[in-house]
This record gives C-alpha cells, sequence and structure tokens, in this order.
C-alpha cells in the first residue's frame, strides 16, 4: 500500500491525500512521534497533500536540544550553490522549465515517502504575524532542519494549517547525484543544487545546498514577495536601524554595510529584507535577538550611493520622485545595481521603486541621499553614522552641487542607463 501512496503521492498530491486517509485508519503502526495524535493525523495529512507519504515517523517542530540528540551535526557553511528558479524572476538567475521541476519534484517526493524518518519544521519570512509568509519545510536531515531554523522566524504550532499559501521546502541531501537526471550534467552539482518555484510556492535543496545559508535567503525572499505583497506588505532590499529612539530604512550597498560595523551594531536584522505595511515595518529574516519583532514606520529614509568623483554631496535632501530614482539607480561607484539587489525577484524594479515613491509621498517621510565615499575614498562607519544623525534630524535645507562638468556627467551616466532599461515607462516624477 505504501509503494502505491508514493507512487500517487509523486504524480498527484490530491489523489495521494484521499488514498492517504484509507491507509491512516487501516494502520496499526505506533503514534508518529508528535505531540498527541490529534497533531499527528493532521501532519501527516497536511505532508500527504505535498506529495509526501510518511513511511514511519515524522519529528515535528523539534528544539535546538533535540536536533542534537537525533544525530544533528553542524554542516561546513558553502557558498555559490547554483540556484535555479522557475517563473519571471529579475537577475539573471539561471531558468528551470516547468517539465523539469515537475521530474526533480517527483524524484525528491518519491525519496521522502522512502525514508524511516522525517522531520518537519515550520517558521516564517517576515516577522509580522499579519503579513508574513508561513513555510514549513521537509527533510531527511536534522542538521537540514537545524541550519533552516536559524533564517526562519518561529511561530506557534500549527498556526501553519489556518494559512491559505504557506511555502514548501523539500530536503533531499543524499540524493544530489540524481539531480543530473533532471537538470542535466555539470560539476556546479557536486556539492548540490537549489531550485525554486514561484508559482508553486516551492523550494527544492538537493545534498548540502541547505548549507548555503546566502543563497537560502535570496530563495526565500523571492518566494515570499508576492505573499507579502498580497498581504499589503512592500518587500524591499533594505535595512532597519533603530537610532535615537526612532527607526530609518536604509538603502545601500551590501559592501558598505559589510564595511561599517557601526552601522552594524545598529541594525535591527543583518540581512537585507525589510516589508512595510500602512501601520507598520518588519524585518524578513530573525533579528539579533532571535524574537519576531514589530516596528513602527520609518521617520526616516536613506539612500547611500557611492561616487568617488565627488559629483554627489556627502548628505542631500530628496523629494520622493529623486528618492525613487536614485532608488532605482542603485549606483555605485560608475556601476548600477537597480534596486540595490543582485537576489532574484519576482517584482519588476520599476514598479517596485514606483511602490516606494507612492510610500514616501503619502507619508511625507523625510528622505535622504548619503555619498559614502569623499575625495575618492569610502567614509569610514562613524563619519556615516553621523550623515545619517544628521538627516535623521530632518534639519537638513535642501541642497545640490552646483551644475559643473563632475555633476553634468554623472547626470548623463544616470540618464543613459535608466532610460535605456526603462525608457518610456519612468514616471515624471522621477529625477536626479
Amino acid at each position: 500500500m505504501l509503494g502505491l501512496l508514493r507512487r500517487r503521492a509523486a504524480s498527484s498530491p490530491a489523489a495521494s491525500l484521499q488514498l492517504f486517509q484509507c491507509w491512516y485508519h487501516r494502520s496499526s503502526e505506533r503514534l508518529l512521534p508528535c505531540r498527541d495524535q490529534e497533531v499527528s493525523y493532521g501532519l501527516n495529512w497536511a505532508i500527504a497533500a505535498r506529495g509526501v507519504v510518511v513511511k514511519d515517523k515524522v519529528f515535528y517542530n523539534l528544539e535546538p536540544s533535540e536536533l542534537q540528540k537525533s544525530g544533528t551535526t553542524y554542516a561546513e557553511r558553502l557558498s555559490g550553490t547554483p540556484l535555479h528558479v522557475k517563473g519571471n524572476v529579475i537577475g539573471g538567475f539561471p531558468d528551470i522549465s516547468g517539465a523539469q521541476f515537475a521530474k526533480l519534484l517527483k524524484q525528491v517526493t518519491f525519496h521522502l515517502s522512502s525514508i524511516s524518518s522525517l522531520y518537519v519544521q515550520d517558521g516564517a519570512i517576515g516577522s509580522s504575524a499579519e503579513c508574513d509568509a508561513k513555510v514549513r519545510v521537509i527533510s531527511d536531515n536534522p542538521s537540514a532542519i537545524m541550519s533552516l531554523s536559524n533564517i526562519l522566524q518561529k511561530i506557534p504550532d500549527r498556526a501553519i494549517s489556518h494559512d491559505t499559501c504557506p511555502l514548501t521546502i523539500y530536503v533531499a541531501s543524499s540524493i544530489s547525484t540524481n539531480v543530473r537526471n533532471a537538470l542535466g550534467s555539470g560539476t556546479q552539482y557536486a556539492n548540490g543544487v537549489a531550485v525554486a518555484d514561484i508559482e508553486r510556492s516551492s523550494l527544492i535543496l538537493c545534498g548540502k545546498a541547505f548549507a548555503d545559508s546566502t543563497m537560502l535567503k535570496h530563495a526565500l525572499t523571492a518566494l515570499a514577495a508576492p505573499i507579502l505583497s498580497a498581504r499589503g506588505g512592500l518587500p524591499v532590499p533594505g535595512w532597519l536601524l533603530s537610532c535615537a529612539g526612532s527607526i530609518v530604512l536604509l538603502f545601500a550597498p551590501v559592501e558598505v554595510i559589510k564595511s561599517c560595523s557601526e552601522i552594524q551594531d545598529v541594525l535591527v536584522s543583518t540581512d537585507s529584507g525589510v516589508v512595510i505595511s500602512s501601520k507598520q515595518s518588519s524585518v524578513l529574516f530573525p533579528t539579533k535577538s532571535r524574537a519576531p519583532q514589530l516596528f513602527t514606520k520609518p521617520a526616516t529614509v536613506v539612500v547611500v550611493s557611492s561616487d568617488s568623483t565627488d559629483a554627489l554631496p556627502l548628505v542631500s535632501k530628496l523629494t520622493p520622485g529623486q528618492a525613487a530614482y536614485h532608488f532605482l539607480a542603485g549606483y555605485e561607484d560608475g556601476k548600477f545595481v537597480p534596486a540595490y539587489n543582485r537576489a532574484p525577484s519576482p517584482f519588476d524594479q520599476l514598479a517596485l521603486a514606483n511602490s516606494l515613491f507612492l510610500h514616501l509621498k503619502n507619508d511625507k517621510t523625510p528622505t535622504y541621499l548619503i555619498n559614502a565615499k569623499s575625495s575618492g575614498k569610502q567614509i569610514d562607519g562613524k563619519d556615516l553614522m553621523r550623515l545619517i544623525e544628521l538627516a535623521q534630524s530632518n534639519g537638513m535645507p535642501d541642497s545640490s552641487k552646483p551644475e559643473d562638468t563632475r555633476v553634468a556627467e554623472l547626470k548623463g551616466k544616470y540618464r543613459g542607463f535608466i532610460s535605456g532599461k526603462f525608457g518610456k515607462y519612468l514616471p515624471e516624477e522621477f529625477s536626479f
């Protein structure tokens, strides 16, 4: 019977659900290691709906100490794990067809249905219960659960059962060699691979892919974005700073954040990813205290660019249209990184900038531009914090540099890039 269930689960999750109900009532196996029988039945039912039929035991929402007793080892951190994305995303990540994803998902769910011990962990992307994306992890490896628990926000037991569109992460740590059958051969898959499907709200991790935290956060940010947006949030690739008793929303090159310990000391979360809603703001990934937290809407917004020619002043006040323009450009000393985001995103960058513009305009949020370079050198963390505090005081007048050749040349670079990429669709309010 289990063999039939596994075959049906791989091909049709809906059909497997009906078969599972019959099988469950006839089974004489002992109670699965969940907290009670009601949870056990509901959990197995929910897992079957995701195409995975439990063979023997399920370990649900284990604490770190319990995971260690289950044989968890701290996996070596990886980087550069290949990430394939199915769906219309920005960022230049390799695409995968629907047929390829379906084939890989079939392999993974069959594998998970054939092992004796499954590990299931629930969490969320986003620290607001009203505007988050619930996540369920189904894994063959307790070490993967430990790694993912450090990335996901904690949520109450059963919270995911009331969610209408949770994300699912499938972890198959022992079938990385079979990935070649679905994705093709290549040495790049030696340590594993990750495959995301935006429409299915699903992420497959094969091999040791679960140990690449940077890739995981990029994939989960992209998967969560449509859900957060549908729930009234605006997910943006920025940071929240808690400074002088108020919240600052910061957009900056990642290199600037990493190089300034003074900035990192006041970050709510060291990971990029903020959700702005009508009354509050929150972060995608756990804060330093690990406890989910909500914050007021930002009192100030700061956009950091890097310009070694000094065409940009050290600090200047921006209109909402100027802020959206500089955010859209993401200027980093000769290079443009639109919306300051190199990760995959299902959102059009211009649409994201326009949404930010509307938030700033409607809330009348004071916004400032800071140049992270002075006389060709990057300013240190103390000076950058001083400029942020100056902007936060909201006492600065509008200022701009005289229109000399350097300013004119930089404006031309901006205009050439943005016009070439976004053309006639640029709102008239957007300006340098």
